[in-house]
């Protein structure tokens, strides 16, 4: 037995006779109380189309008498990658910006139970690093007047150093398994965003390795924003202007206004940073992108 209510119900969800986002979309709603905006954002697709994968999710349940409850302990793992997806979106809509708080802590917290239900699945002490290692930066990520502060410019002694200790025991656990996954990919960058020195070839190595693993146009933008770190910004600007599939994405676009602006393209550094701020879902993020149009800086989050 799954010794929580809400695990119980993730597992329900996420049944394979349905499609793998279908299945993540609908725990998102059902469990994490998102709304439809806001797992479409998390998706990356118009509301309309997030809508539509709802209703067809449940209509399928409906018509083909789907039970949502959960499976035998034998068939656990064959749902657990979606599973995995459901609780780190949980948790990447809490870390905002702007941040809340009680997503962060519960996907910590489903995290953690996970790793404690099935201690031999790598993947999942990474998917615990992750969190925890993401979730020790948040109260440096916006200053007490609500900016975006970016990763060089956070104060560290706002860090969590209890949680980054626990996501370093937790990413030395998955990697003990020696099963590399893309959680514990995640989980070692994050890792080395806290070193005192980003090794910037290391991450761009790493993202490599991700993109291997789980292509996504996203993983290529941050890759790309690695390897402009790493081997300058007119390498890192031609692999961003190759990416497919993200024009509504505003952090392609406020990557490339970044990469550009710091090769001297004002012009078209402006015109990115318009197209970003069009974009942005938070007043936060266009805040931070506004300041950037009219001031300038640099830098990565």
């Amino acid at each position: 037995m799954i010794p929580d209510e809400r695990l119980e119900l993730i597992f329900a969800c996420c049944h394979p006779a349905l499609a793998a986002d279908a299945q993540v979309a609908l725990t998102l709603s059902l469990v994490g109380g998102l709304t439809t905006p806001e797992i479409a954002r998390a998706f990356i697709v118009p509301e309309a189309t997030l809508a539509q994968r709802l209703v067809r999710a449940k209509r399928k349940i409906r018509d083909a008498g789907i039970p949502l409850r959960v499976p035998p302990e034998h068939l656990l793992p064959e749902r657990l990658r979606t599973v995995l997806a459901a609780i780190y979106l949980v948790f990447n809509a809490g870390y905002g910006p702007p941040v809340r708080q009680e997503l962060c802590a519960e996907a910590i917290r489903l995290a953690l139970l996970l790793a404690t239900l099935m201690p031999d699945e790598a993947e999942v002490h990474g998917l615990h690093a992750l969190v925890l290692l993401q979730d020790a930066r948040r109260d440096a990520r916006v200053s007490p007047d609500g900016r975006l502060v970016l990763l060089d410019d956070q104060d560290r002694g706002l860090w969590d150093a209890a949680e980054i200790a626990q996501g370093r025991a937790a990413l030395d656990r998955a990697l003990a398994r020696r099963l590399p996954g893309p959680y514990q990919l995640q989980a070692a960058i994050a890792a080395l965003h806290g070193e005192p020195e980003t090794d910037w070839r290391e991450i761009a190595l790493l993202y490599g390795r991700l993109l291997e693993l789980t292509p996504s146009p996203v993983i290529e933008l941050n890759r790309a924003v690695a390897v402009a770190m790493a081997r300058g910004e007119a390498e890192g600007l031609a692999l961003v202007d190759a990416i497919e599939g993200l024009d509504d994405y505003y952090l392609l676009h406020a990557a490339r206004a970044d990469l550009l602006r710091r090769i001297g393209r004002g012009t078209e550094a402006a015109t990115a940073y318009e197209r970003a701020l069009a974009l942005a879902p938070s007043d936060v993020e266009r805040g931070f992108l506004r300041a950037r149009l009219l001031e300038g800086a640099d830098g990565d989050t």
